[in-house]
């Protein structure tokens, strides 16, 4: 301990409360994706969610008057009931919470955080779940890098400046040239920073494309939307830059930007407008606040992707985190060649970066990793904790980007393969509306039965060569790319029957 924050220091936080019949509704996500159930993709609205599982009117409304008795400030208040954003003086939050905010020295670093000095308690008769913001020890990390020229040791084979890779160039080597664009639907970014418009135009304009969907940038808990001075927008970039080019026909791009993690993605569960989400940041693990929002958004058919991280095996858990969350995709990397500049694929090795390994988060392995044929003695997986990745797609240091108002050609990182996925993941809510049928939702349950199935072979490219340190890519299901890329139409349609 160093001292104390200021008694006037103004801070954010998130209050998440807990769900009520959680059995019932671990039964109802069971049922939801049981192709054999006849609540297959039924899925709830907000309002029933809430109405069914969400905390009480009357917790959370007792919730909101503690704070504004305390001199608190209610910032966002969410229709799902589950979080409760407030923000105030330090002097106030310490009696309110009874705690006492410290500032500490980081061990082995050139910073201090602040931090409660004890569990929070309040002098209310509601439960409590959990409360983000009362600490800054750990802060987000975005999962991407920029190499120096010399760093890229082979000649890639995009069509960008160097060889680099375009985003249409993947998707033109995972997709081809299909009519499927994301018509008709919404993709969420999760940010905790805003963009520079300017940096979307230059990079569709350099790449010869003009970008004709509309981006919505939505403020969460009072977060600046601008990135101005001293602000970096690489990762906003090649996010909103990546899901466009997959998904060029999209309805609209929805940009979260928050302080919160677990009010950005409550946010969007409450909002429940994008029907699949990208996440390319990490940050230490909060299971408990955020696998309520996970299950609303899967009881709502709505696809979430995170990306692993970019240090291989050796990855730490507070940056994998929340790829290695059960109800989220966890998206590893490759290197990815194809036949010619903008052409189709011709083979793909496993990045030696990609992050993949059994949960550091210790989270227990869920029921669709236990398929026989997923984990097996070759790819050393964990029968016991959540293994990561689950897919995987390009990733390595060959990427084209425009961001910070300038365009390089040495961007790497899983960061580009979370949105790239999200896109594939609208292309088959597209194919499924055009059926009449509901959106494909938490992916991962289908991804497994297609990989333990006749149809892996067709609709994946199974990656056998490469290493990220610990593990090593083997046929079928390992711990750097997962089942491997998508063979985008098969994929498509293997989730998603064509209507004949």
């Amino acid at each position: 301990m160093v001292g104390y924050l200021p008694a006037n220091q103004r801070i954010s936080l998130a209050v998440s409360l807990p769900l009520r019949n959680q059995d019932e509704l671990e039964r109802l996500l069971e049922d939801i994706y049981d192709r054999h159930s006849p609540n297959f993709h039924h899925y709830l609205t907000v309002k029933e969610f809430t109405e069914r599982f969400g905390p009480s009117e009357s917790d959370y409304a007792a919730l909101q008057a503690y704070a504004e008795t305390n001199g608190l400030r209610v910032v966002d208040k969410m229709s799902n009931r589950m979080v409760l954003d407030i923000e105030g003086p330090v002097a106030n939050i310490e009696a309110a919470l009874h705690v006492n905010m410290k500032i500490y020295q980081q061990p082995g670093q050139a910073r201090t955080f602040f931090s409660a000095d004890r569990e929070p308690s309040l002098d209310l008769n509601v439960p409590i779940l959990h409360i983000s913001g009362l600490d800054d020890e750990v802060l987000p990390v975005s999962k991407n890098f920029m190499a120096s020229p010399s760093v890229v040791s082979r000649k890639a084979t995009g069509s960008g400046p160097g060889g680099s890779f375009y985003g249409s160039d993947l998707r033109a080597a995972y997709y081809g040239s299909g009519t499927l664009n994301g018509a008709g639907q919404n993709l969420a970014i999760f940010s905790f920073k805003g963009y520079n418009s300017n940096d979307i135009n230059t990079y569709f304009k350099n790449e010869g494309q003009t970008n004709t969907v509309p981006i919505k940038v939505i403020s969460v808990n009072g977060a600046s939307t601008t990135c101005g001075s001293g602000c970096s927008d690489v990762e906003q970039a090649l996010d909103i830059e990546q899901a466009l080019s997959m998904a060029p026909g999209l309805n609209q791009l929805l940009f979260y930007v928050g302080k919160s993690n677990v009010s950005i993605f409550n946010q969007m569960a409450a909002d429940n407008s994008a029907s699949s989400i990208s996440c390319s940041y990490g940050w230490s693990k909060n299971q408990s606040s955020l696998d309520p929002i996970f299950e609303e958004m899967a009881s709502q058919g709505q696809s979430v992707f995170v990306a692993t991280g970019d240090d291989g095996s050796a990855t730490a858990g507070n940056v994998t985190w929340p790829s290695d969350d059960a109800w989220v995709t966890a998206v590893g990397g490759t290197v990815l060649t194809t036949k010619s500049a903008g052409g189709a694929w011709s083979s793909e090795t496993g990045w030696s970066q990609s992050a993949g390994m059994p949960s550091k988060n210790n989270i227990p392995i869920p029921s669709y990793q236990q398929l026989a044929g997923v984990i097996t003695g070759s790819n050393q997986g964990s029968n016991t904790l959540r293994n990561i990745p689950d897919v995987s797609s390009e990733s390595a240091s060959e990427q084209y980007l425009c961001a910070n108002g300038t365009c390089r050609n040495q961007g790497g990182g899983t960061s580009y393969a979370a949105p790239l996925w999200a896109g594939i993941a609208a292309m088959m809510n597209q194919q499924a509306a055009s059926n009449g049928q509901p959106n494909v939702g938490f992916l991962n349950t289908a991804l497994y039965d297609i990989g333990v199935g006749t149809g892996f072979t067709t609709d994946f490219h199974d990656i056998k060569s490469g290493s990220n340190g610990a593990y090593s890519a083997v046929a079928y299901y390992d711990l750097v790319t997962g089942w491997g890329s998508p063979i985008g139409a098969n994929l498509i349609s293997g989730v998603v029957p064509e209507r004949r």
